[in-house]
C-alpha cells in the first residue's frame, strides 16, 4: 500500500512539473516572439513534450490560455489584491485595490503588455483568456462605484455608471503602462498618480 502511494505522488510531481514546463514554455514565446501567436507545437517543443500532452494537460488552446493567465495572475499577486478590496471601506477599496492590481500587473509588465497587445488585433489569438481577465475587472469597478455610491463617497454630479466608467479607464493595464513606459515613472509613482486621480475624479470632497 504504501509502495502504491509513493508512485501516486510520484506521478503527481512528475505531472506538476511537466504542467510548470508547459505554462513556462508560453511565457518564453510571448516574450521571444511577442508579435506571434505562440502555437502549440512551439509551446511543446519548447516545454520539451508533444503536442498530445500538452492537450491532455490543458484541453485546447484556449484552455492552455486560460491556466497561463491564471498562473500568471497567482504568480504576480493575486492574493494581494484580493486582500486589498476586501479590506475596510469603499474609499480603502479604491486606493488599496488600484494600488496592488498595479503592482501585480508591474511584476511581469511585458507579459501583460503582450497579451493585451494579442486581445486587441484578435480576441480570440489568447484563447479569449484576457477578455475573462477585463471580465473580472469590470466586474470589480461595477462593484466598488457601488460601493462608494452607498457610502456617500460619490460626487454629487456622478452616477455609479459615470463612476465606473472612470474607474475602468484608470485601472486599465494601458494606463499604468502609459505611466511606466511612456513617462518613464516608477511603479510608486504611477501608482499615486493613478490613486490621486481616481479620487479627485469620483469622490466629493466633503
Amino acid at each position: 500500500m504504501a509502495a502504491r502511494r509513493y508512485e501516486q505522488v510520484l506521478r503527481a510531481e512528475t505531472a506538476e512539473r511537466t504542467r510548470r514546463r508547459i505554462l513556462a514554455a508560453v511565457g518564453q514565446r510571448l516574450r521571444e516572439g511577442p508579435a506571434e501567436q505562440p502555437s502549440l507545437e512551439q509551446v511543446a517543443r519548447l516545454a520539451r513534450v508533444s503536442r498530445s500532452t500538452v492537450y491532455a494537460g490543458f484541453g485546447s488552446r484556449a484552455g492552455l490560455f486560460d491556466a497561463f493567465v491564471i498562473d500568471l495572475w497567482e504568480r504576480t499577486g493575486l492574493s494581494e489584491l484580493s486582500r486589498a478590496v476586501a479590506s475596510g471601506g469603499a474609499r480603502e477599496h479604491l486606493r488599496e485595490g488600484i494600488a496592488a492590481a498595479s503592482r501585480m500587473k508591474a511584476r511581469d509588465l511585458a507579459i501583460y503588455r503582450v497579451l493585451h497587445a494579442m486581445d486587441r488585433l484578435g480576441p480570440e489569438s489568447a484563447g479569449g483568456a484576457v477578455r475573462h481577465m477585463e471580465r473580472d475587472r469590470r466586474a470589480g469597478v461595477e462593484s466598488l462605484a457601488a460601493r462608494l455610491e452607498a457610502e456617500g463617497l460619490l460626487r454629487e454630479d456622478l452616477t455609479a455608471g459615470q463612476a465606473a466608467d472612470a474607474l475602468w479607464v484608470l485601472t486599465s493595464f494601458e494606463s499604468l503602462d502609459l505611466l511606466i513606459t511612456g513617462r518613464g515613472r516608477t511603479v510608486d509613482e504611477a501608482i499615486e498618480t493613478l490613486v490621486t486621480t481616481a479620487e479627485r475624479a469620483v469622490l466629493h470632497t466633503r
